[in-house]
């Protein structure tokens, strides 16, 4: 009688799993994760929802104030010598209202009321967040039904998890393992990449749309799902415009690159370049082009605009007569400490070459994500800002080891091993 086959779950029961895993290790920091920027955010959702000014700055403030307290609370408990003392919680919270109320207050009064967000800073620098909807639109449902708190923190876990489901499904249509896909699906959300795209920011939001291209990239070099693939290129690239359109410039001129330059090695090895790739190529210079007019036409604020923010601290000194020289110098600075700092801790160094190398054994596919992945660094040259907390906006760089190690590890284990031949040895052993 035959024994049983034993119960073997489904790759997809495996990604839930993985991804349960993450959002429930995500309970130890429901609060805390947020940034200066979340508060500006935060306030366009609430805004969407029909909250006034002064609702929407309540709500906003006693979310971002909760958390400083939870952190202050945090910190003295393991502070070696203030461990005993009373609770700061409600002072840091009480001190944190009454400095951001005071700042808000002072800006309605004098007439900033425009727009979705709260006058948190300058209308100058608020126009940035005026001009990034997306973000808002995908968190209103989640704080509508959770409220602020766990609405935030919702949001933030699916934004995640979907990113690390989306590297799933770059790999296998790649062919990849489920083990090796399942890899890939981990080290998203173990890297800096999980821990960023947990933070209430459209950097996960990014994160995502940039892995959907890029699976749409994986589809048309596939052959079988040409239109699906760019589809999806079109429709992460026309996301992107609404979350953050910086980022769908640079994704459109990175893919119509890599396109280019796919087409011109297969046209030069006497090949076909494919008229997906010619596509993509093709989808990706026109998403660069529409961003550009697009973004005018909409009075959306341009590189000079986001330069002069950087060199006036978010428009709080005058204006640079001629900020490009300022802006170039800092460049080569920011440069140099940022590699020094790199070959101090090599870690990010060493994934990027170890992603590279597995890329390279995919090398249509792996052209395409070293673009995705080049959009991070670009990200970073127009922001040269070396306290920015968290690396944040170089993180688009880590896909490419996220989804290039699985690669490499496919590419090592695919690879026969060579047995030394024994059998004169053991015949010669046998005659003595």
């Amino acid at each position: 009688m035959p024994r049983p086959r034993p119960h073997t779950w489904r790759p997809r029961t495996w990604v839930l799993v993985l991804a349960a895993v993450f959002a429930v290790l995500q309970l130890a920091n429901v609060t805390g994760r947020d940034t200066p920027d979340t508060k500006n955010y935060l306030s366009y959702a609430l805004s969407l929802r029909g909250d006034s000014k002064r609702e929407a700055a309540a709500a906003t403030i006693d979310y971002v104030c909760a958390g400083r307290a939870a952190l202050a609370h945090r910190n003295q408990n393991v502070h070696v010598v203030r461990f005993h003392r009373p609770d700061p919680a409600p002072r840091v919270k009480r001190e944190c209202g009454a400095d951001e109320w005071r700042v808000v207050e002072r800006r309605l009064r004098a007439g900033q009321t425009g727009g979705h967000t709260v006058p948190y800073m300058p209308e100058r620098f608020m126009r940035i967040f005026e001009a990034r909807p997306g973000y808002p639109v995908v968190l209103l449902p989640f704080v509508s039904v959770f409220g602020v708190v766990w609405g935030v923190w919702a949001a933030s876990v699916v934004i995640a998890v979907a990113g690390g489901v989306l590297v799933f499904l770059v790999l296998r249509t790649l062919r990849v393992p489920v083990p090796l896909c399942l890899t890939g699906q981990g080290l998203y959300y173990v890297l800096p990449v999980g821990t960023t795209a947990m933070r209430p920011m459209t950097e996960g939001l990014m994160l995502a749309l940039t892995l959907s291209a890029v699976w749409g990239c994986a589809l048309v070099l596939d052959g079988r799902r040409s239109r699906a693939g760019l589809a999806l290129v079109a429709g992460s690239l026309a996301a992107l415009f609404t979350v953050k359109h910086s980022q769908a410039l640079f994704l459109g001129v990175c893919l119509a690159a890599a396109g280019t330059l796919i087409a011109v090695r297969r046209w030069r090895r006497g090949r076909v370049p494919g008229c997906g790739v010619l596509a993509v190529a093709g989808m990706g210079a026109a998403a660069a082009v529409l961003t550009v007019v697009l973004a005018r036409l909409l009075g959306y604020p341009s590189t000079e605009d986001s330069v002069q923010d950087l060199l006036t601290h978010h428009f709080t000194r005058p204006d640079r007569a001629d900020p490009w020289p300022e802006f170039l110098q800092l460049q080569g600075n920011f440069w140099m400490e940022w590699l020094r700092r790199q070959l101090w801790q090599p870690l990010f160094l060493a994934a990027l070459a170890a992603g590279a190398w597995g890329a390279a054994r995919r090398p249509a596919f792996g052209v395409f994500l070293a673009a995705a992945a080049f959009t991070g660094i670009l990200t970073q040259a127009g922001h040269p800002d070396i306290n920015i907390w968290g690396e944040r906006l170089i993180v688009l760089a880590w896909l490419l080891p996220v989804v290039g190690v699985p690669l490499l590890l496919d590419a090592v284990l695919r690879r026969p091993v060579a047995l030394p031949a024994q059998g004169h040895a053991e015949r010669a052993h046998s005659m003595r």
